[in-house]
């Protein structure tokens, strides 16, 4: 099973949050968002559930890929999917396993500060574009 959506960068992206990482709706993002890696996130609540739902197991991976004709980019995160998520506007990813409504996935192997650097300078163009697959694992 898969779910995919994508978010667009911002200049004051720093992936600098050393247990989370974050996509969110907004367009706009202070430089104290530091675990934010992806704004004006498209994905849908509903859909989401729908895939939370009916995954077999909660061992997900998350795949970040550039969507460029120029850069091929892309790095990957494993964690386990939190069954309680439900927030509209914000998906965060944490390295812990403390547990929010905002928290869509726990126990992952990364956070912002461990995405390549590559991705993170990609990201800090407005107009540069990353899609995030989320598939569940073995």
């Amino acid at each position: 099973m898969q779910y995919k959506f994508n978010a667009y960068g911002h200049p004051n992206i720093l992936g600098m949050h050393k247990t989370t990482l974050e996509f969110t709706k907004d367009n706009e993002l202070s430089l104290n968002g530091d675990c934010i890696v992806g704004v004006n996130a498209d994905f849908e609540l509903k859909e989401i559930k729908n895939f939370i739902e009916n995954s077999n197991n909660k061992k997900i991976s998350i795949t970040i890929k550039t969507i460029s004709k120029n850069k091929k980019i892309k790095d990957m995160i494993l964690a386990e999917l939190n069954l309680n998520f439900s927030d509209e506007k914000e998906l965060v990813i944490r390295k812990t396993d403390f547990v929010s409504e905002r928290t869509f996935a726990t126990k992952a192997n990364k956070a912002a500060f461990d995405l390549g650097r590559d991705l993170i300078g990609f990201l800090k163009e407005k107009k540069n574009k990353v899609s995030i697959i989320i598939e569940n694992r073995k």
